[in-house]
């Protein structure tokens, strides 16, 4: 079998996992201990991303014709891709933490929602709320002048309906 041959199955895992994906960011992952990787990955698969270490021209290829190769340039020394199908935001988002924790490890770019971001970009698209938090603000922000005004119609109505105190009798 031919080198081409032996790799087009992983390139077509990586092409498979970025079908419809909203969101992939690429970070070095130099420094990182086997326990930190461990439970990294254990948070990324709880949350629906996939984190793999692909080599860069194997990545390169898949990424051809797509959104995802505005990361090419980027595809230089020891990376790994965390992809999203989910949330665009969440990949940086999970990954922020040990980005932080973790100093050799580092943000190189991402796309997400077809839009690239660089890795300065990537800590602020962090900081981005989960799509549920946003709801919840939405909803919250809709709601509280509805529960406003029903608060005063309540107050007039217990208001009219207080008896009226009673004028003292005239003699």
């Amino acid at each position: 079998m031919a080198k081409v041959e032996l790799k087009q199955p992983i390139v077509d895992e990586i092409a498979e996992h970025l079908n419809g994906a909203q969101a992939a960011v690429i970070v070095k992952y130099h420094g990182i201990t086997v326990e930190q990787d461990t439970a990294m990955r254990k948070e990324l698969r709880e949350n629906g991303v996939v984190y793999k270490v692909y080599k860069n021209t194997l990545m390169k290829r898949a990424f051809e014709g797509t959104d995802f190769a505005q990361l090419d340039q980027h595809l230089e020394g020891p990376n790994a891709i965390a992809i999203s199908k989910n949330d665009a935001v969440a990949p940086a988002r999970l990954l922020a933490k040990y980005v932080k924790d973790i100093k050799p490890m580092e943000f190189v770019g991402a796309v997400a929602e077809g839009k690239y971001y660089t890795a300065e970009e990537c800590v602020e698209l962090a900081k981005v709320p989960t799509r549920e938090v946003l709801l919840g603000r939405l909803f919250g922000s809709m709601q509280s002048p509805i529960a406003n005004f029903a608060r005063v119609i309540k107050q007039i109505a217990e208001k009219d309906s207080e008896p009226a105190a009673e004028a003292p009798a005239e003699a």
